[in-house]
């Protein structure tokens, strides 16, 4: 069992990230699984890896190992891929070495790895370099999905905390993840050891390539993270463009205002309705008056944006 120091107080410092640098990488280890949602997605990505030699060297070695360099704790809800690979790029290059060799620690290196030791900033362009081009190839096409899964589970989160309490984030959130009010408890049979927060707050990052499993970076000077599957993560493989709308709900509102009524788990515009299910934006901005009319849906503005989103009696009647 892996354990963190967390107390009462720590709860209050939690915070939702999405972070696409933990997408790169978790999708690495979704790679080396077998089955799962994402089984046609690893046919097609697999064979592409050889394109990017110090990338696979790097995420792909023997002890299964991933930098923490690759993931540093994002500073906001939404970096964007190229904030995040900027970190990547400006990380001091002795902590490079240091990590990428610890991979192969015991194990002969091949010429990718001891590169780093020999001229770790010309090693470090590359990997940067081929991160860019895995993500266009493996990342991109899904995207707006893993963000969309990220926004939804984050605002779920954050409904159910305002009308239970901040505790509620952590329950529920995997069925391997326990706290007994001093400490986080990761439940893994082979994995053992016990660290604080050492000042730091704890990030929560809802991965859809995180799927059923749960990681996390207890040690990183950086920070502390933990990685997660988001709720409904395996639609992220589907060729469904919008979630669909349970029958009994469809039953109740209509099939229209129902499938409203769930894409509303997380944040959107009139506009990403109309085009999320294929609607006029006078007809979505109908069932958007309507559902907030009801006590369903509530809106606020980003920005120009009117955003609209559903309350916790919006969540409840839509079985969340």
């Amino acid at each position: 069992m892996i354990e963190w120091e967390f107390g009462p107080a720590d709860v209050a410092g939690l915070r939702f990230a999405h972070s696409p640098m933990a997408e790169v990488v978790a999708g690495v280890f979704a790679l080396r699984a077998v089955g799962g949602p994402h089984e046609a997605w690893r046919r097609r990505v697999a064979p592409e890896l050889s394109r990017w030699p110090t990338f696979r060297a790097v995420l792909c070695g023997p002890l299964g190992y991933a930098p923490d360099f690759l993931t540093p704790p994002p500073h906001g809800s939404r970096p964007t891929f190229a904030d995040e690979l900027a970190e990547v790029a400006a990380t001091p290059l002795d902590v490079v070495a240091e990590q990428v060799a610890a991979g192969w620690s015991g194990r002969s290196a091949p010429p990718e790895i001891e590169w780093f030791t020999r001229d770790p900033a010309a090693a470090l362009a590359r990997l940067v370099a081929e991160i860019r081009g895995y993500f266009e190839v493996a990342i991109r096409p899904l995207w707006p999905r893993l963000r969309a899964a990220a926004a939804t589970e984050i605002a779920v989160r954050g409904r159910v905390a305002a009308e239970h309490g901040a505790r509620r984030l952590v329950d529920g959130l995997h069925p391997r993840l326990g706290w007994d009010g001093a400490a986080l408890q990761l439940r893994y049979p082979h994995k053992h050891g016990r660290w604080s927060l050492d000042g730091h707050r704890l990030t929560l990052l809802p991965t859809g390539f995180a799927g059923g499993e749960i990681y996390a970076m207890p040690d990183s000077p950086v920070g502390r993270t933990l990685w997660y599957g988001p709720r409904g993560f395996g639609n992220v493989w589907t060729a469904e463009a919008a979630p669909k709308a349970d029958a009994r709900l469809s039953a109740l509102l209509g099939p229209t205002r129902a499938a409203v009524l769930t894409l509303l788990a997380a944040p959107h515009s009139t506009g990403d309705v109309a085009a999320r299910l294929d609607l006029s934006a006078g007809t979505a901005s109908h069932h958007l008056t309507t559902l907030r009319d009801a006590g369903l849906a509530t809106a606020s503005r980003s920005g120009r944006r009117l955003l609209y989103e559903r309350t916790h009696l919006g969540d409840q009647l839509a079985g969340q």
